[in-house]
């Protein structure tokens, strides 16, 4: 079972991943914020593969969380799609 969790984060990392390559240009809120809220919800729930995608998401978007960054395009030149920006 531990696996499809694993497999669930990754998934969440890749789909946060494309959204910033693909929606990056985008003046939204960051998708950090949403992988935090898929996060919640799969916690209040107990459904831990929502959990483990959300946990995906946000952690794809783990910088800009740091940086407080909430809305806005990302100013960033070359975009690569291993990393977390």
């Amino acid at each position: 079972m531990f696996i499809f969790y694993l497999l669930s984060a990754f998934a969440g990392y890749v789909a946060g991943r494309v959204g910033h390559i693909l929606g990056g240009h985008i003046s939204g809120p960051h998708h950090w914020i949403f992988g935090l809220i898929l996060a919640a919800i799969g916690f209040f729930l107990n459904f831990y593969i929502l959990l483990a995608f959300g946990i995906g998401v946000f952690i794809s978007d783990l910088k800009d969380c740091l940086e407080f960054k909430f809305w806005g395009v990302d100013d960033v030149k070359v975009k690569r799609f291993w990393g977390i920006d």
